[in-house]
Formats: C-alpha cells, sequence, structure tokens
C-alpha cells in the first residue's frame, strides 16, 4: 500500500531533474555564441530603410552576434529624425535587438531605422 506514494514521490523528483537540465540546456542554446547567425567577428553590415522622408542608411558593427555600434550615414531629416534615433540606437545596443518600440512623434523615421537595422543584419546572414 505505500510502494505507490515512493514511487510517485520518485517520479515528481525524477521529472523535476529533467526539466531543470532541459531548461538549462536550452538557456545554453540561445546564447550568443550560437545564435550569432553566421556573422563573423568585427563584421561591418550596412543596411537601408525607408523613413518619413527618404531613405535611412546605417553602418553597424557586429562582434560575435552582438550589435557593438550603430552608424547613420544618411538620414532624411537630422532636426526631427535625430533624436529618435540616438534615442533607439541606445536601446537597440542596450537590448542586442530591434525588437524595441518606435519613438513618439518620430513613428515613420522610427521605423524606417529599425528596418534598416534589420536589413543590415539579413545582408551579413546571407
Amino acid at each position: 500500500m505505500y510502494a505507490p506514494y515512493i514511487v510517485g514521490g520518485f517520479m515528481k523528483y525524477f521529472l523535476f531533474f529533467v526539466l531543470s537540465l532541459l531548461v538549462l540546456v536550452a538557456g545554453c542554446l540561445t546564447s550568443p555564441l550560437w545564435s550569432n547567425g553566421g556573422i563573423e567577428d568585427d563584421e561591418i553590415l550596412e543596411g537601408t530603410g525607408m523613413g518619413y522622408r527618404g531613405p535611412i542608411h546605417v553602418r553597424l558593427r557586429m562582434n560575435s552576434g552582438s550589435i557593438m555600434e550603430i552608424e547613420v550615414d544618411s538620414i532624411e531629416d537630422r532636426f526631427v529624425g535625430g533624436a529618435a534615433i540616438e534615442e533607439l540606437i541606445d536601446l537597440i545596443i542596450e537590448y542586442n535587438s530591434t525588437d524595441v518600440d518606435a519613438v513618439s512623434g518620430a513613428t515613420e523615421t522610427s521605423r524606417g531605422f529599425l528596418s534598416a537595422v534589420e536589413n543590415a543584419i539579413i545582408s551579413g546572414r546571407k
């Protein structure tokens, strides 16, 4: 009569161990070491996106899958979108992702800039 409780308790610990191991392995697989997508160390990538008043051209420096630096070669209007782009550059480098919110008041410029960065990353993976 006690055997089912012993087996049930053992199974809980075994299941907990296996799930913990899976979480650990999944965490290791998502590290930048595995997710650089074929981008070489210190590679310079270029991309273009369409902003509110014209094209936005960017140049990225990436190292081991991480965005290290973003330069804007051309921008539609430095007065309108310049502050928004500076804010976006800081966020993209901090989070190493283009999955950031557009800057209020400069939505189209933000979208064009994010598109340019994404296009640069995609061009580096080809």
